[in-house]
């Protein structure tokens, strides 16, 4: 079964979580600790991989890139933060592409304005409804596989209204979107109302210190959202970990009293599925 089955059956069957990582061990754990998909967060690729805010810097040969690496990493589903497609119809197009070629199960797509923000900033401007969809209708248009997911993600409650929300992603499942993530919800009422609004797989966003609410998987899969993710709490989690590290390092000039809280070097090569007495990468 390919990875984009695999997803849709998934969702069919009920929720899932979809942690989010910015590279492939990191990904690795993901599976290892027995979740059924994972989530590549374009802000963990941006700001791990290079050094730079989420706006829309990394261009979509660094996101195949680096993407197709978590992808080919794992067993499970992998969906893709696309941020705005990369461009018009046409790049849009090329990006679907890209992705499946890079073993994606699924990408989302939002309706900002390039250069993007984070979704949970203000001074965020939305493209013309009819330029999203046109984005939408030329995704489905290029992909071969009809299992890859194609999420219409709209930005539209932090811009315009909630009314607005539901009405855009009403018109994005008209252009064949399969799944919608309304970003930046603002309360556990408005995901309820819009979960009854809206007849398609939902994904739900629980970023931390940002608009929406920390509601639980359960509360949200109760509500109907198929696909939650968490697509910053691991990395946060880890940079504050380093921080703390590299500060006690500095002032002890030792890593001795951090050993006990450090991945052993036998641990990694567990993850990696490499055996060096035998000199063996199993892949």
């Amino acid at each position: 079964m390919s990875k984009s089955k695999r997803l849709r059956e998934l969702i069919a069957k009920g929720a899932i979580m979809l942690p989010g990582v910015p590279n492939a061990a990191m990904a690795r754990q993901v599976e290892r600790v027995g979740f059924d998909a994972v989530y590549i967060s374009g802000a963990g690729m941006a700001n791990s991989t290079a050094g730079v805010p989420d706006i829309g810097l990394l261009t979509l040969t660094e996101v195949a890139q680096l993407a197709g690496y978590i992808a080919r990493a794992v067993k499970i589903p992998a969906i893709v933060d696309a941020d705005t497609g990369f461009g018009g119809s046409e790049n849009v197009a090329r990006t679907i592409g890209e992705l499946e070629a890079a073993g994606l199960a699924g990408c989302h797509i939002e309706d900002q304005e390039f250069p993007k923000r984070c979704g949970h900033l203000s001074g965020k401007s939305l493209v013309d409804l009819e330029e999203m969809t046109e984005k939408i209708k030329a995704a489905v248009a290029a992909r071969r596989d009809p299992d890859f997911m194609i999420i219409a993600r709209t930005d539209a409650r932090g811009v315009e209204d909630f009314d607005r929300t539901v009405a855009r992603s009403q018109r994005y499942i008209e252009a064949g979107a399969d799944a919608i993530f309304p970003e930046a919800l603002q309360s556990a009422e408005e995901f309820r109302s819009f979960a009854s609004e809206i007849d398609v797989p939902l994904l739900a966003n629980m970023t931390e210190f940002g608009k929406s609410p920390l509601l639980s998987f359960t509360e949200l899969a109760g509500l109907g959202y198929r696909m939650v993710i968490f697509p910053q709490s691991a990395l946060r989690a880890s940079m504050k970990a380093s921080q703390k590290f590299l500060r006690d390092l500095k002032s002890s000039g030792t890593q001795k009293e951090w050993l006990g809280e450090m991945q052993t070097r036998e641990e990694l090569y567990k993850l990696l599925d490499y055996d060096p007495t035998a000199d063996r990468w199993l892949g």
